[in-house]
Parts: structure tokens; C-alpha cells; sequence
């Protein structure tokens, strides 16, 4: 999760100390006491996250990223209200986010590896800003036409248009985020940007991809899920990559022959590519849906993550599941 904090100006660290409570003024004590709540709904997120939930990987960030895009670019919010502070944690008060994004126009929706960036227009910025979404395990941002009368469950944000239509972010568990940055000092806030590796929804030649295993001493599967190596992958697809490829998780990534490059390059773009076309991954664990309201169901179509005892469509045999880094790991006999 991040950790980042935006700038909240010097009033966001709430009244200067005292020698005693006595000695405050009734409007310090009162800002004193919201400072301490903003806190523990700051906190709640993290204290109620299951100990396993799993981080909605690249597909389906960019599936919502390209829906957003076509429904939001060039709008203009014209208001924005906020239920807690679950949601937006680098904020000591919920006014300091939502009052910032009144009046600015939507001129670009893009992704920076897992983060959302709205790119924004607006008369309160001296410099262009950011607004960045970070799914996390649960955060799922909803469009809702002008005319919708339904309200959803655990609506965290709703930002209204000046067209009437809405963009809630519905987060029941709180491992999403929502926050602004200047757009020429993102990685100031997400430091970890700066080290990505390479995005593998743009184009990229097997040689290139090869060059870069070659060089790398490391098992297969704690490669591709790491952001420094490969951005946006994480134990649900990976596993599905390295069943299509025909290679073990365990496999060291620099004995690799031409031909196992060949097929890791292409399984890992054939199985984000299948994932994107039935409309991303959702899980009972890890519900997924689109801001227009589908469910992903690519979950139908997973050929070995959670189907361990059931018979692999390569061997016939069943498949198998290990602890592998804290969590399960699975795979079919004719994996190498």
C-alpha cells in the first residue's frame, strides 16, 4: 500500500502543542479531537485488510483505466463528497481532497504500471495535477449516468459532473486510494515509480525480454512479480503465464533455452491479452467489476491458479499446488 503523503499545506498538522489540554482553546480541542479521528479512519483500512487478499494486477487496472477514458475525458466535475478518510489516507480532512477537484475539467485518463492518473485542468492549480486511483484489493471506481437512482453499498467517493453523471469509488474493505499530486512531481509521491521495469501491455521483442532473463539468476515466478523487473503482475496471472509457457516457478530465469524465451514471451501477452478480452479476473475473494457495472470473467477461463486437485487439460493429471513466498503456487507435472 502507498505511503505517500500529498502536501496539505501547513494546517493540515492541526494545532500547535500546548503545556496542557486546559490551556487550548474549545476550537483547538475541537480540531484536536478531529485530527484523532481522522487518524483511525486513516487506520482502519489497514487493520481490516484480510491477512490474504490479492491486489487487482494489470488487466483489470487497465480495463477500468480504458473505461474511465471513454466516459470521463473532458468532463468538468463540478463537486466532490467524501465519507471517510478510509479512503483517503494521505489527508488529515476530507475537505482538503474534495474542495481541490470543484471545477477542474478531465483532460486525459492514463496508468502509471498499477495507479490510475487523471490528468487535470484547473484554475486552483498553479501547475497541472494528477489525480491518481490505486485499486489496491478492493477499490472499484462506478460510473453512474445522470438519470441512475441507485446507490451502491460502501461508496467511499462520489464526484458529480456538471452533466449530472456521477464516478463513485466503492471500496468496502479500504485498500484503495484516491489522491492529488502535481503532475511533474509524481514520483516525489509514488517513489516507486521511478524503478518499473517494463510495461508488458506495450510491445516488446522476445530478444529484448530474453537479453533481460538471461542476465538474471532468479526463479521464474519471483521475477515476473517483481516491479523492477516487470511492473503489474502478480501471483494469479503469473502462474497462468508459466502454465501456458510450459515452465516450472521454480525454474531460474537465466537457464532458459531460445525456444522456452519464445514461448514465455508469447504466453505472457496471449494470457494478459485473453484476461483484458473476458473482462479482467473476479474472485470470491476479489470480486472485479468494470465501472459500467460487468463482472470479469476471465475466472472462468483459468487453466491451473485455484485448481489444484482438478485435472489439467495438458497431462490429465491433477494439478498441483505448494507454499511458494507465503503463498500458494500452482502448476501442472508437464511444466519443466
Amino acid at each position: 500500500m502507498l505511503t505517500t503523503k500529498t502536501s496539505l499545506k501547513t494546517d493540515a498538522a492541526g494545532p500547535a502543542e500546548s503545556d496542557s489540554t486546559e490551556q487550548m482553546t474549545a476550537k483547538q480541542r475541537k480540531l484536536l479531537a478531529r485530527i484523532e479521528r481522522a487518524r483511525s479512519d486513516r487506520n482502519t483500512a489497514s487493520a481490516d485488510r484480510p491477512d490474504e487478499m490479492f491486489d487487482y494486477e494489470l488487466p483489470e487496472v487497465e480495463l477500468v483505466r480504458k473505461s474511465l477514458e471513454r466516459e470521463i475525458t473532458g468532463l468538468t466535475i463540478e463537486n466532490c463528497e467524501a465519507a471517510s478518510l478510509k479512503c483517503l489516507r494521505s489527508y488529515f480532512f476530507r475537505k482538503y481532497f474534495t474542495n481541490r477537484l470543484a471545477g477542474a475539467k478531465i483532460n486525459k485518463v492514463e496508468r502509471i504500471g498499477l495507479y490510475i492518473a487523471i490528468k487535470l485542468e484547473s484554475e486552483q492549480f498553479d501547475t497541472s495535477h494528477v489525480l491518481i486511483l490505486s485499486l489496491g484489493a478492493s477499490g472499484s471506481p462506478r460510473w453512474m449516468p445522470a438519470d441512475s437512482k441507485e446507490k451502491l453499498k460502501n461508496t467511499e467517493v462520489v464526484i458529480k459532473f456538471s452533466n449530472g453523471n456521477k464516478l463513485l469509488f466503492v471500496d468496502p474493505v479500504g485498500t484503495g486510494q484516491l489522491f492529488l499530486v502535481p503532475e511533474d512531481d509524481i514520483a516525489t509521491h509514488i517513489p516507486e515509480v521511478a524503478n518499473y521495469g517494463s510495461d508488458p501491455l506495450s510491445p516488446v521483442a522476445w530478444t529484448e525480454i530474453g537479453q533481460r532473463l538471461l542476465q538474471q539468476e532468479r526463479e521464474l515466478k519471483t521475477l515476473l512479480k517483481d516491479d523492477t523487473f516487470m511492473v503489474g503482475i502478480d501471483t494469479i496471472y503469473v502462474d497462468e503465464i508459466l502454465f501456458e509457457a510450459g515452465l516450472r516457478y521454480d525454474r531460474v530465469a537465466n537457464t532458459l533455452s531460445s525456444q522456452e524465451i519464445r514461448r514465455l514471451h508469447r504466453s505472457l501477452g496471449s494470457t494478459l491479452h485473453n484476461a483484458m478480452k473476458y473482462g479482467g479476473t473476479s474472485l470470491p475473494e476479489r470480486p472485479f467489476t468494470n465501472p459500467l457495472g460487468n463482472t470479469g470473467g476471465y475466472s472462468n477461463h483459468i487453466q491451473v491458479w485455484g485448481r489444484h486437485d482438478q485435472l489439467s487439460v495438458r497431462s490429465r493429471d491433477p494439478i498441483k499446488r505448494v507454499q511458494y513466498q507465503g503463498s500458494w503456487t500452482y502448476y501442472c507435472d508437464t511444466q519443466i
